[in-house]
């Protein structure tokens, strides 16, 4: 049997169409909030801000270990030159004091390259140690930025969610006023085909933007006032009104 509704549950059903077209723009809002890019543009800069300032924080404990060695090296000389000197004041043989001469120009010679090694090493140190600074002020400002950002967007879809959550308790209600058969008919279309109901103004269905010609237009307007017609461009529910021009 046909389904019927009231011309008045009909037209109620507009209103719904209206509250699920709303509810699609309010997640079509949700995805394309204009905070998210800001807030994935500010998350690939902190990543790889983070990533350089490892680089920097890496570089630096090589360059501390190697200026560690090279402290070593210079002790050590040093050390062997202490010694040999002291072991030079003590030495009254020719042969021995030419040998230790010997060894404690080599020593010294030695000695002048590893501190001139060391004070390149402690130079990049310094200058490590002032890169990791900036790019940790750089990041912590960064991701101060990146947190104040995700605030914007968390608030921006709490205020989504309150708007979403009122267009659905009088979604509801509505939906409870209406008929079920009709209500099911109207689910059904519109998750079948993106639309529930369709205006029928001045012979142009809204959904599908095309007017009723012909036959179909012959159809609706031999139809009972509370038969339940579909749109033969949309498959929506067709209401009709006062502004549909039959």
């Amino acid at each position: 049997m046909p389904l019927t509704a009231s011309p008045a549950d009909q037209k109620l059903l507009l209103d719904l169409q209206a509250f699920d077209t709303e509810l699609q723009q309010l997640a079509h809002r949700e995805r394309n909030l204009p905070e998210r890019a800001v807030v994935e543009k500010l998350r690939d800069e902190a990543a790889t801000m983070r990533e350089f300032a490892s680089e920097r924080r890496g570089a630096l404990e090589d360059a501390r270990i190697e200026l560690q060695r090279t402290e070593g090296d210079v002790t050590l000389v040093e050390s062997r030159i202490a010694r040999d000197s002291e072991r030079l004041q003590g030495s009254s043989s020719v042969k021995d004091i030419q040998g230790l001469e010997h060894e404690l120009s080599s020593l010294r010679d030695r000695l002048a390259a590893l501190e001139e090694i060391e004070l390149e090493v402690m130079e990049k140190v310094e200058t490590l140690e002032s890169e990791l600074q900036s790019a940790q002020a750089a990041l912590s400002e960064h991701e101060a930025q990146l947190a104040a950002a995700e605030q914007a967007i968390a608030a921006a879809i709490a205020s989504i969610a309150v708007e979403r959550e009122r267009v659905s308790a009088e979604r509801q209600q509505l939906a409870g006023r209406l008929p079920s058969d009709l209500v099911a008919l109207y689910e059904k279309q519109r998750e079948r085909y993106g639309t529930g109901a369709s205006h029928l103004r001045a012979r142009v269905s809204s959904a599908s933007g095309v007017e009723l010609t012909g036959s179909d237009l012959a159809a609706v307007r031999a139809a009972a006032p509370d038969a339940v017609l579909l749109c033969p461009d949309s498959n929506a529910i067709l209401v009709r009104t006062d502004e549909s021009g039959l």
